[in-house]
């Protein structure tokens, strides 16, 4: 409760193909996309009354997922998008069970409610989780080793309200997800989904996808100077403040993050510079930023 993930949403499309153990899984041409952050807070009492027994609530850019949370293991009570709600309140559906490690496989059957914009009903179907390939993960310009795949497939059978007995499925959901781990972050390094959803008397056929990677994947990457050589950050290494001379006027706003990709401090850099007395004494990159300007990044050392 109460983390955030920072991410970036990736340009291209993941290679989820690899499998087995001891294997490479390459996404180098990934590229940086824009800023995408995921939290988890606690739901409301309205929330644990309509999707009973959740305990965690994660929003992810408009999408939300709530979870019932063990020390063993964690189950799916709710799915909210623009779009359409699934409720797992009949039988929640089990995502992971912990320990999972390569190998690992775990099935298990869950049912509900669902509304849409087009439609409503009820659902029944599966969730498949497995450990299915480990090995090098290739991402953007990074290189992780000792990295752990997680798939889950949801496949779902729609029915109307009235099929109680879910003799008649009018269509279909189906949700895939891949996700990245190694053994020093906490959360992914890199997760993709894609998803159908198909009613065939209702003429619907609608697919998405999405993938994104913890932003230290890419602020890694600018280990130097901002390109941009008449844009500078000044003094390097810095106590109090650092200070912004050059082209200033298309950028606004200042991001600081540690090395491993947390968002400490956002600041407006209108006056040309901003204080950093408060951080702890370490490396951090600046990433800059404007309405109509690109990103820029540069490393930093506070002393």
């Amino acid at each position: 409760m109460g983390d955030i993930v920072n991410n970036f949403v990736v340009n291209g499309t993941v290679d989820n193909s690899a499998t087995g153990a001891n294997t490479t899984f390459n996404n180098a041409s990934l590229t940086q996309g824009a800023a995408s952050q995921v939290t988890y807070i606690a739901p409301t009492s309205s929330e644990i009354s309509t999707y009973p027994g959740s305990t965690i609530k994660m929003n992810d850019t408009g999408n939300s997922v709530l979870y019932k949370a063990t020390a063993t293991q964690l189950e799916i009570t709710g799915v909210i998008t623009p779009t359409a709600t699934l409720n797992f309140a009949a039988d929640n559906g089990t995502f992971i069970t912990y320990p999972a490690s390569f190998g690992y496989s775990n099935t298990d059957t869950a049912k509900g409610t669902f509304t849409s914009t087009a439609a409503s009903g009820l659902f029944k179907g599966n969730i498949v989780t497995t450990a299915d390939a480990s090995g090098t993960l290739l991402v953007g310009p990074k290189t992780y080793s000792n990295v752990l795949r997680i798939k889950s497939v949801q496949n779902f059978n729609l029915y109307q309200s009235t099929d109680t007995n879910y003799l008649f499925p009018i269509g279909s959901v189906i949700n895939t997800s891949y996700t990245y781990f190694d053994s020093t972050h906490k959360f992914p390094l890199l997760s993709s989904t894609s998803g159908t959803l198909s009613v065939p008397l209702l003429s619907i056929n609608q697919s998405t996808s999405g993938a994104q990677a913890l932003n230290e994947v890419f602020l890694a990457v600018n280990d130097h100077v901002s390109k941009k050589q008449n844009f500078k950050v000044y003094p390097n290494p810095a106590q109090d403040f650092v200070e912004f001379t050059g082209d200033t006027d298309n950028y606004s706003t200042a991001r600081i993050y540690s090395l491993d990709g947390k968002l400490v401090k956002t600041s407006d850099i209108q006056s040309g510079k901003i204080q950093i007395s408060e951080l702890p004494s370490a490396a951090y990159f600046i990433e800059v930023s404007g309405k109509d300007s690109k990103k820029e990044i540069t490393k930093v050392i506070k002393k």
